[in-house]
Protein backbone atom coordinates (compact mmCIF):
# COMPACT_ATOMS: atom_id res chain seq x y z
CA UNK A 1 0.00 0.00 0.00
CA UNK A 2 2.58 2.40 0.68
CA UNK A 3 4.65 1.42 -2.61
CA UNK A 4 1.31 2.36 -4.69
CA UNK A 5 0.42 5.90 -2.98
CA UNK A 6 4.43 7.15 -3.28
CA UNK A 7 4.28 5.60 -6.86
CA UNK A 8 0.38 7.67 -7.27
CA UNK A 9 1.92 10.72 -5.75
CA UNK A 10 5.29 10.30 -7.85
CA UNK A 11 2.73 10.96 -10.77
CA UNK A 12 0.68 13.16 -9.56
CA UNK A 13 3.84 15.67 -9.27
CA UNK A 14 5.07 14.34 -12.81
CA UNK A 15 1.94 15.62 -14.18
CA UNK A 16 1.70 18.40 -12.65
CA UNK A 17 5.59 19.22 -13.33
CA UNK A 18 4.58 18.69 -17.31
CA UNK A 19 1.87 21.14 -17.52
CA UNK A 20 3.81 23.96 -15.50
CA UNK A 21 6.92 23.55 -18.27
CA UNK A 22 4.12 23.47 -20.97
CA UNK A 23 2.80 26.40 -19.57
CA UNK A 24 6.14 28.22 -19.42
CA UNK A 25 6.91 26.92 -22.47
CA UNK A 26 4.33 29.06 -24.22
CA UNK A 27 4.97 31.89 -21.95
CA UNK A 28 8.62 31.83 -23.08
CA UNK A 29 7.22 31.82 -26.85
CA UNK A 30 5.03 34.71 -26.41
CA UNK A 31 6.96 36.73 -24.71
CA UNK A 32 9.72 35.96 -27.22
CA UNK A 33 9.47 39.34 -29.55
CA UNK A 34 10.09 38.26 -32.72
CA UNK A 35 12.74 40.00 -35.16
CA UNK A 36 11.57 41.26 -38.53
CA UNK A 37 14.95 41.71 -40.59
CA UNK A 38 15.41 45.12 -42.59
CA UNK A 39 18.39 45.26 -45.61
CA UNK A 40 19.10 48.55 -46.59
CA UNK A 41 21.33 49.24 -49.87
CA UNK A 42 23.41 52.38 -49.80
CA UNK A 43 26.17 54.09 -52.18
CA UNK A 44 27.69 55.41 -49.01
CA UNK A 45 31.61 55.41 -48.70
CA UNK A 46 34.22 56.49 -46.44
CA UNK A 47 33.16 59.04 -43.60
CA UNK A 48 29.52 58.65 -45.17
CA UNK A 49 29.24 54.92 -44.42
CA UNK A 50 31.27 54.38 -41.15
CA UNK A 51 28.38 57.28 -39.98
CA UNK A 52 25.65 55.80 -41.21
CA UNK A 53 27.10 52.08 -40.02
CA UNK A 54 27.00 53.87 -36.11
CA UNK A 55 23.38 55.19 -36.90
CA UNK A 56 22.39 51.59 -37.77
CA UNK A 57 23.75 50.09 -34.58
CA UNK A 58 22.51 53.17 -32.84
CA UNK A 59 18.84 52.00 -33.84
CA UNK A 60 19.44 48.16 -33.33
CA UNK A 61 20.51 48.82 -29.46
CA UNK A 62 17.40 50.98 -29.09
CA UNK A 63 14.43 51.57 -30.89
CA UNK A 64 15.05 48.26 -33.02
CA UNK A 65 15.63 46.47 -30.07
CA UNK A 66 12.45 47.35 -28.26
CA UNK A 67 10.47 47.02 -31.61
CA UNK A 68 11.94 44.00 -32.63
CA UNK A 69 13.48 45.18 -35.49
CA UNK A 70 16.88 44.50 -36.92
CA UNK A 71 18.46 46.60 -39.70
CA UNK A 72 21.54 45.91 -41.46
CA UNK A 73 23.28 48.24 -44.03
CA UNK A 74 25.04 47.05 -47.46
CA UNK A 75 27.43 49.83 -49.27
CA UNK A 76 26.83 48.70 -52.98
CA UNK A 77 30.02 50.72 -54.09
CA UNK A 78 28.49 53.77 -56.47
CA UNK A 79 25.67 54.83 -57.03
CA UNK A 80 26.04 53.22 -60.63
CA UNK A 81 26.62 50.33 -59.16
CA UNK A 82 23.98 50.24 -56.83
CA UNK A 83 21.10 50.96 -59.70
CA UNK A 84 22.82 48.23 -61.65
CA UNK A 85 22.53 45.75 -58.39
CA UNK A 86 18.76 46.90 -57.56
CA UNK A 87 17.72 46.43 -61.54
CA UNK A 88 19.58 43.02 -61.49
CA UNK A 89 17.08 42.10 -58.09
CA UNK A 90 14.43 43.78 -59.44
CA UNK A 91 14.30 41.59 -62.74
CA UNK A 92 15.75 38.69 -61.05
CA UNK A 93 18.77 37.75 -62.85
CA UNK A 94 20.68 34.72 -62.15
CA UNK A 95 23.17 35.36 -59.47
CA UNK A 96 21.67 38.48 -58.43
CA UNK A 97 20.91 39.10 -54.30
CA UNK A 98 17.37 39.27 -53.10
CA UNK A 99 15.94 42.49 -53.47
CA UNK A 100 16.50 44.95 -50.10
CA UNK A 101 14.11 46.02 -47.90
CA UNK A 102 15.16 49.52 -48.45
CA UNK A 103 17.31 51.00 -51.23
CA UNK A 104 18.97 54.26 -52.06
CA UNK A 105 17.81 56.07 -55.13
CA UNK A 106 17.22 59.59 -57.32
CA UNK A 107 14.00 59.69 -59.07
CA UNK A 108 14.60 58.33 -62.32
CA UNK A 109 15.42 54.87 -60.81
CA UNK A 110 12.61 54.78 -58.08
CA UNK A 111 10.50 55.82 -60.59
CA UNK A 112 11.70 52.37 -62.90
CA UNK A 113 10.87 50.14 -59.72
CA UNK A 114 7.45 51.85 -59.52
CA UNK A 115 6.83 51.28 -63.03
CA UNK A 116 7.07 47.26 -62.10
CA UNK A 117 5.02 47.57 -59.10
CA UNK A 118 7.61 47.09 -56.74
CA UNK A 119 7.85 50.61 -54.59
CA UNK A 120 5.64 51.07 -51.21
CA UNK A 121 3.46 54.82 -51.32
CA UNK A 122 4.49 55.88 -47.68
CA UNK A 123 2.12 58.24 -47.61
CA UNK A 124 -0.76 56.59 -45.00
CA UNK A 125 2.48 55.65 -43.20
CA UNK A 126 3.70 59.56 -42.38
CA UNK A 127 0.96 61.88 -41.00
CA UNK A 128 0.31 65.31 -42.38
CA UNK A 129 2.57 66.97 -39.33
CA UNK A 130 5.61 64.40 -40.27
CA UNK A 131 5.13 65.31 -43.98
CA UNK A 132 5.14 69.32 -43.41
CA UNK A 133 8.08 68.60 -40.80
CA UNK A 134 10.61 68.26 -44.09
CA UNK A 135 11.83 70.88 -46.35
CA UNK A 136 9.79 71.96 -48.97
CA UNK A 137 10.39 70.10 -52.41
CA UNK A 138 12.35 66.77 -50.60
CA UNK A 139 8.75 65.08 -49.79
CA UNK A 140 7.62 66.05 -53.14
CA UNK A 141 10.21 64.26 -55.31
CA UNK A 142 9.01 60.85 -55.25
CA UNK A 143 5.25 62.20 -55.54
CA UNK A 144 5.68 60.62 -59.83
CA UNK A 145 1.66 60.83 -60.25
CA UNK A 146 0.97 64.56 -58.66
CA UNK A 147 -1.29 62.14 -56.42
CA UNK A 148 0.65 63.29 -53.43
CA UNK A 149 1.99 60.16 -53.09
CA UNK A 150 5.68 59.21 -51.20
CA UNK A 151 7.70 56.77 -52.95
CA UNK A 152 10.82 58.29 -51.91
CA UNK A 153 11.49 58.95 -48.39
CA UNK A 154 14.12 61.73 -47.69
CA UNK A 155 17.01 61.20 -45.48
CA UNK A 156 19.60 63.09 -46.49
CA UNK A 157 20.18 65.54 -49.51
CA UNK A 158 23.02 67.68 -51.42
CA UNK A 159 23.30 70.69 -53.46
CA UNK A 160 26.33 71.68 -54.85
CA UNK A 161 29.39 74.78 -53.72
CA UNK A 162 32.40 75.45 -55.02
CA UNK A 163 35.83 74.19 -53.61
CA UNK A 164 39.38 75.68 -53.86
CA UNK A 165 42.32 75.11 -52.80
CA UNK A 166 42.90 78.78 -50.75
CA UNK A 167 46.96 78.07 -50.21
CA UNK A 168 47.78 78.47 -53.74
CA UNK A 169 45.02 80.77 -54.15
CA UNK A 170 46.35 82.93 -52.05
CA UNK A 171 49.53 82.94 -53.96
CA UNK A 172 47.98 83.98 -57.64
CA UNK A 173 45.19 86.62 -55.84
CA UNK A 174 48.01 88.76 -54.06
CA UNK A 175 49.83 88.81 -57.12
CA UNK A 176 46.64 89.76 -59.98
CA UNK A 177 44.95 91.30 -57.24
CA UNK A 178 41.68 89.05 -57.94
CA UNK A 179 39.57 87.80 -55.63
CA UNK A 180 37.16 85.47 -54.39
CA UNK A 181 33.98 87.88 -55.72
CA UNK A 182 35.03 87.33 -59.03
CA UNK A 183 33.74 83.84 -59.11
CA UNK A 184 30.36 84.24 -58.26
CA UNK A 185 29.66 84.11 -61.86
CA UNK A 186 30.55 81.43 -64.84
CA UNK A 187 30.97 84.08 -66.47
CA UNK A 188 33.45 85.92 -64.05
CA UNK A 189 35.04 81.68 -63.68
CA UNK A 190 36.01 82.02 -66.74
CA UNK A 191 37.48 85.39 -67.37
CA UNK A 192 39.34 84.52 -63.96
CA UNK A 193 40.54 81.13 -65.16
CA UNK A 194 41.91 83.23 -68.03
CA UNK A 195 44.24 85.08 -65.78
CA UNK A 196 45.09 81.86 -63.59
CA UNK A 197 46.42 80.31 -66.99
CA UNK A 198 48.48 83.09 -68.28
CA UNK A 199 50.21 83.47 -64.76
CA UNK A 200 50.70 80.05 -64.41
CA UNK A 201 52.10 79.09 -67.52
CA UNK A 202 49.47 77.26 -68.79
CA UNK A 203 47.63 75.35 -65.78
CA UNK A 204 43.95 75.31 -65.86
CA UNK A 205 42.11 76.86 -62.31
CA UNK A 206 38.98 75.03 -62.64
CA UNK A 207 36.77 72.12 -63.27
CA UNK A 208 33.42 70.34 -62.41
CA UNK A 209 31.60 67.32 -61.33
CA UNK A 210 28.14 66.37 -62.67
CA UNK A 211 28.23 68.03 -66.06
CA UNK A 212 24.62 67.17 -66.58
CA UNK A 213 23.86 69.32 -63.09
CA UNK A 214 25.24 72.11 -64.91
CA UNK A 215 23.73 71.61 -68.14
CA UNK A 216 20.46 71.62 -66.45
CA UNK A 217 20.43 74.10 -63.96
CA UNK A 218 22.36 76.32 -65.73
CA UNK A 219 19.53 75.96 -68.63
CA UNK A 220 16.86 76.19 -65.47
CA UNK A 221 18.85 80.20 -64.12
CA UNK A 222 18.82 81.16 -67.76
CA UNK A 223 15.01 80.35 -68.18
CA UNK A 224 14.83 76.88 -69.85
CA UNK A 225 13.35 73.82 -68.23
CA UNK A 226 15.42 70.80 -70.26
CA UNK A 227 12.74 68.48 -69.36
CA UNK A 228 9.24 69.22 -68.96
CA UNK A 229 7.96 66.61 -67.53
CA UNK A 230 3.56 65.92 -67.65
CA UNK A 231 2.03 62.34 -66.82
CA UNK A 232 5.37 60.57 -66.82
CA UNK A 233 5.59 61.96 -71.00
CA UNK A 234 9.31 64.75 -71.04
CA UNK A 235 8.98 67.49 -73.45
CA UNK A 236 11.99 68.74 -74.76
CA UNK A 237 13.13 72.67 -74.88
CA UNK A 238 17.06 72.33 -75.72
CA UNK A 239 16.98 76.14 -76.57
CA UNK A 240 19.93 77.13 -79.20
CA UNK A 241 20.71 80.34 -77.23
CA UNK A 242 20.69 78.69 -73.75
CA UNK A 243 23.13 76.16 -74.72
CA UNK A 244 25.63 78.39 -76.38
CA UNK A 245 25.68 79.93 -73.57
CA UNK A 246 26.59 76.90 -71.57
CA UNK A 247 28.83 76.01 -74.51
CA UNK A 248 30.88 79.22 -73.84
CA UNK A 249 31.67 78.79 -70.53
CA UNK A 250 32.50 75.19 -70.71
CA UNK A 251 33.53 73.54 -73.66
CA UNK A 252 35.43 76.99 -74.81
CA UNK A 253 37.70 77.52 -71.48
CA UNK A 254 38.27 74.01 -70.90
CA UNK A 255 39.50 73.43 -75.35
CA UNK A 256 41.90 76.77 -74.55
CA UNK A 257 43.07 74.95 -71.27
CA UNK A 258 41.46 77.38 -68.82
CA UNK A 259 39.47 74.37 -67.29
CA UNK A 260 40.37 70.69 -66.98
CA UNK A 261 39.23 67.10 -66.02
CA UNK A 262 41.81 64.79 -65.84
CA UNK A 263 40.70 62.44 -62.24
CA UNK A 264 38.21 60.13 -61.64
CA UNK A 265 36.44 63.11 -59.72
CA UNK A 266 37.80 67.05 -59.93
CA UNK A 267 39.02 66.91 -56.11
CA UNK A 268 41.43 64.31 -57.17
CA UNK A 269 42.23 67.07 -59.61
CA UNK A 270 43.16 69.53 -56.82
CA UNK A 271 45.22 66.76 -55.56
CA UNK A 272 47.83 66.35 -57.98
CA UNK A 273 47.85 70.53 -58.50
CA UNK A 274 46.28 69.83 -62.16
CA UNK A 275 43.07 72.26 -60.82
CA UNK A 276 42.80 75.77 -58.25
CA UNK A 277 39.00 74.69 -57.41
CA UNK A 278 35.84 72.90 -58.51
CA UNK A 279 31.92 72.82 -58.59
CA UNK A 280 31.10 69.31 -56.59
CA UNK A 281 28.51 68.13 -54.16
CA UNK A 282 28.47 69.54 -50.45
CA UNK A 283 28.62 65.57 -49.66
CA UNK A 284 31.91 65.41 -51.53
CA UNK A 285 33.60 67.92 -48.90
CA UNK A 286 34.98 64.99 -46.83
CA UNK A 287 37.15 64.17 -50.31
CA UNK A 288 38.48 67.71 -50.52
CA UNK A 289 42.29 66.80 -50.64
CA UNK A 290 44.64 67.93 -47.47
CA UNK A 291 47.53 68.10 -49.19
CA UNK A 292 48.97 68.44 -53.26
CA UNK A 293 51.08 65.90 -54.43
CA UNK A 294 51.98 66.98 -58.06
CA UNK A 295 53.94 64.34 -58.51
CA UNK A 296 57.47 65.68 -58.03
CA UNK A 297 57.67 64.74 -54.79
CA UNK A 298 57.12 68.29 -53.60
CA UNK A 299 54.18 67.81 -51.34
CA UNK A 300 52.44 70.84 -49.57
CA UNK A 301 49.81 71.08 -47.09
CA UNK A 302 46.22 73.39 -48.25
CA UNK A 303 43.93 74.69 -46.48
CA UNK A 304 40.12 74.73 -48.01
CA UNK A 305 37.72 77.45 -49.04
CA UNK A 306 34.10 77.07 -49.62
CA UNK A 307 31.67 78.80 -51.65
CA UNK A 308 28.17 79.34 -53.34
CA UNK A 309 28.41 77.36 -56.74
CA UNK A 310 28.69 80.15 -59.48
CA UNK A 311 25.37 80.74 -61.16
CA UNK A 312 24.92 83.10 -64.72
CA UNK A 313 25.16 86.46 -64.69
CA UNK A 314 22.16 87.97 -64.48
CA UNK A 315 20.12 84.55 -63.69
CA UNK A 316 17.21 83.52 -61.39
CA UNK A 317 18.75 81.84 -58.53
CA UNK A 318 18.24 78.22 -58.97
CA UNK A 319 20.59 75.51 -57.25
CA UNK A 320 20.77 72.10 -57.61
CA UNK A 321 18.73 69.41 -55.63
CA UNK A 322 20.65 65.52 -54.74
CA UNK A 323 21.38 63.22 -53.20
CA UNK A 324 19.31 59.66 -53.70
CA UNK A 325 16.44 58.85 -50.93
CA UNK A 326 15.52 55.73 -49.45
CA UNK A 327 12.71 53.75 -51.61
CA UNK A 328 11.11 50.84 -49.44
CA UNK A 329 10.06 47.65 -51.35
CA UNK A 330 7.41 45.81 -51.44
CA UNK A 331 6.49 43.25 -48.58
CA UNK A 332 5.23 42.09 -45.47
CA UNK A 333 3.57 44.29 -43.25
CA UNK A 334 5.79 44.22 -40.89
CA UNK A 335 8.94 44.58 -43.14
CA UNK A 336 7.03 48.09 -44.38
CA UNK A 337 6.65 49.36 -41.18
CA UNK A 338 9.70 48.03 -39.45
CA UNK A 339 11.37 50.54 -42.62
CA UNK A 340 9.69 53.43 -42.08
CA UNK A 341 10.05 53.26 -38.07
CA UNK A 342 14.02 53.41 -39.11
CA UNK A 343 13.29 55.67 -41.73
CA UNK A 344 12.01 58.33 -38.89
CA UNK A 345 13.96 57.62 -36.69
CA UNK A 346 16.87 58.32 -38.71
CA UNK A 347 15.35 61.74 -39.97
CA UNK A 348 14.91 62.63 -36.32
CA UNK A 349 16.76 66.37 -35.80
CA UNK A 350 19.14 64.99 -33.55
CA UNK A 351 20.02 61.79 -35.93
CA UNK A 352 19.79 63.69 -39.04
CA UNK A 353 22.44 66.13 -38.03
CA UNK A 354 24.78 63.68 -36.59
CA UNK A 355 24.93 61.66 -39.91
CA UNK A 356 25.24 65.93 -41.68
CA UNK A 357 28.35 66.47 -39.52
CA UNK A 358 30.14 63.60 -40.63
CA UNK A 359 29.27 63.00 -44.09
CA UNK A 360 28.95 66.72 -45.32
CA UNK A 361 24.82 65.45 -46.46
CA UNK A 362 22.22 68.36 -45.48
CA UNK A 363 19.17 67.47 -42.86
CA UNK A 364 16.23 66.64 -44.39
CA UNK A 365 13.64 68.67 -42.13
CA UNK A 366 13.44 72.28 -41.44
CA UNK A 367 14.41 72.27 -38.16
CA UNK A 368 17.35 69.94 -38.70
CA UNK A 369 18.44 72.19 -41.82
CA UNK A 370 19.40 75.69 -39.42
CA UNK A 371 23.19 76.16 -38.84
CA UNK A 372 22.29 76.81 -35.03
CA UNK A 373 20.29 73.76 -34.63
CA UNK A 374 23.48 71.99 -36.21
CA UNK A 375 25.94 73.72 -33.54
CA UNK A 376 23.47 73.24 -31.19
CA UNK A 377 23.69 69.41 -31.19
CA UNK A 378 27.11 69.62 -29.36
CA UNK A 379 28.71 67.66 -32.53
CA UNK A 380 31.96 68.74 -33.19
CA UNK A 381 32.24 70.59 -36.41
CA UNK A 382 35.88 70.90 -38.33
CA UNK A 383 36.26 74.13 -39.75
CA UNK A 384 35.95 72.32 -43.46
CA UNK A 385 32.61 71.01 -42.59
CA UNK A 386 31.24 74.09 -40.35
CA UNK A 387 31.69 75.71 -44.39
CA UNK A 388 30.50 73.10 -46.09
CA UNK A 389 27.39 73.02 -43.79
CA UNK A 390 27.10 76.62 -43.36
CA UNK A 391 27.37 77.48 -47.40
CA UNK A 392 25.09 74.33 -47.83
CA UNK A 393 22.52 75.18 -46.03
CA UNK A 394 22.46 78.85 -46.95
CA UNK A 395 22.15 77.90 -50.51
CA UNK A 396 19.19 75.65 -49.76
CA UNK A 397 17.34 78.78 -47.89
CA UNK A 398 18.32 81.67 -50.77
CA UNK A 399 17.77 79.36 -53.78
CA UNK A 400 15.36 77.63 -55.75
CA UNK A 401 16.21 74.21 -54.96
CA UNK A 402 15.97 72.24 -58.98
CA UNK A 403 15.33 68.47 -59.65
CA UNK A 404 13.95 67.41 -62.93
CA UNK A 405 10.69 65.63 -62.38
CA UNK A 406 11.46 61.63 -63.18
CA UNK A 407 10.27 60.15 -66.04
CA UNK A 408 10.51 57.06 -68.48
CA UNK A 409 14.48 57.05 -70.35
CA UNK A 410 15.31 60.06 -67.46
CA UNK A 411 18.36 58.07 -66.77
CA UNK A 412 19.01 58.00 -70.52
CA UNK A 413 18.84 61.62 -71.43
CA UNK A 414 21.07 62.49 -67.91
CA UNK A 415 24.08 60.23 -69.23
CA UNK A 416 23.23 62.42 -72.87
CA UNK A 417 23.85 65.52 -71.13
CA UNK A 418 26.51 63.97 -68.35
CA UNK A 419 29.04 62.87 -71.21
CA UNK A 420 27.96 64.55 -74.28
CA UNK A 421 29.98 67.96 -73.91
CA UNK A 422 32.14 66.82 -71.24
CA UNK A 423 33.60 63.70 -73.96
CA UNK A 424 33.84 65.71 -76.95
CA UNK A 425 36.09 69.00 -74.70
CA UNK A 426 38.08 66.18 -73.68
CA UNK A 427 39.15 64.50 -76.93
CA UNK A 428 39.26 68.20 -78.74
CA UNK A 429 41.62 69.08 -75.93
CA UNK A 430 43.61 66.12 -76.26
CA UNK A 431 43.88 66.99 -80.42
CA UNK A 432 44.80 70.75 -79.73
CA UNK A 433 47.76 69.47 -77.02
CA UNK A 434 48.98 66.75 -80.08
CA UNK A 435 48.94 69.85 -82.35
CA UNK A 436 50.63 71.90 -80.17
CA UNK A 437 53.39 69.06 -79.82
CA UNK A 438 53.74 68.61 -83.97
CA UNK A 439 54.86 71.97 -83.47
CA UNK A 440 51.32 74.47 -84.52
CA UNK A 441 50.56 77.10 -82.40
CA UNK A 442 47.72 76.87 -80.32
CA UNK A 443 45.75 79.56 -82.08
CA UNK A 444 46.03 77.40 -85.15
CA UNK A 445 45.27 74.12 -83.07
CA UNK A 446 42.17 75.04 -81.57
CA UNK A 447 40.81 77.06 -84.18
CA UNK A 448 38.80 74.28 -85.95
CA UNK A 449 36.98 73.83 -82.42
CA UNK A 450 35.66 77.36 -81.59
CA UNK A 451 33.75 78.03 -84.66
CA UNK A 452 29.59 78.61 -84.86
CA UNK A 453 29.93 75.80 -87.47
CA UNK A 454 31.51 73.20 -84.60
CA UNK A 455 29.30 74.14 -82.23
CA UNK A 456 26.49 73.59 -84.46
CA UNK A 457 27.71 69.81 -85.68
CA UNK A 458 27.23 69.22 -82.00
CA UNK A 459 24.31 70.73 -80.93
CA UNK A 460 22.32 68.88 -83.26
CA UNK A 461 23.48 65.51 -82.57
CA UNK A 462 23.19 66.40 -78.87
CA UNK A 463 19.86 67.38 -79.95
CA UNK A 464 18.70 64.16 -81.60
CA UNK A 465 20.03 61.72 -79.11
CA UNK A 466 17.65 63.58 -76.43
CA UNK A 467 14.59 63.70 -79.18
CA UNK A 468 14.48 59.91 -79.08
CA UNK A 469 13.14 59.85 -75.06
CA UNK A 470 10.60 62.98 -76.27
CA UNK A 471 7.06 61.87 -75.43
Amino acid sequence: MKNKISRRSFLAAAAVSAAALAVSGCDAKKSKKEVTDITVWNYYNGDQLESFNRLVSTFNETIGKEKGIRVSGSSQGTVNDLEANVMDAAEGKVGSAEMPTIFAAYADTAYKLDQMGMVVDLKDYLTEDEQAAFVPGYITEGDFDGSGSIKIFPVAKSTELMFFNDTDWQRFAKETFVRYGALSTMEGVTAVAEQYYNWSGGKALFGRDAMANYMIVGAKQLGCEIFEVHNGKMTLHFDHDVVRKLWDNYYVPFVKGYFAANGRFRSDDVKTGALLGCVGSCASATFFPKQVMPGDNQVHDIEMKVLPAPRFAGSEKVAVQQGAGMVVTTGTEAEINGAVTFLKWFTEPQNNIAFAVESGYLPVTTAANDMDAIRASGLELTDNMEQTLSGAVKTVRKNELYTPTAFAGGNAVRKILEYSMGDQVSADRDTVLERIAAGQSAEAAMAEFLTDDYFEKWYQATLAQLQQYEG
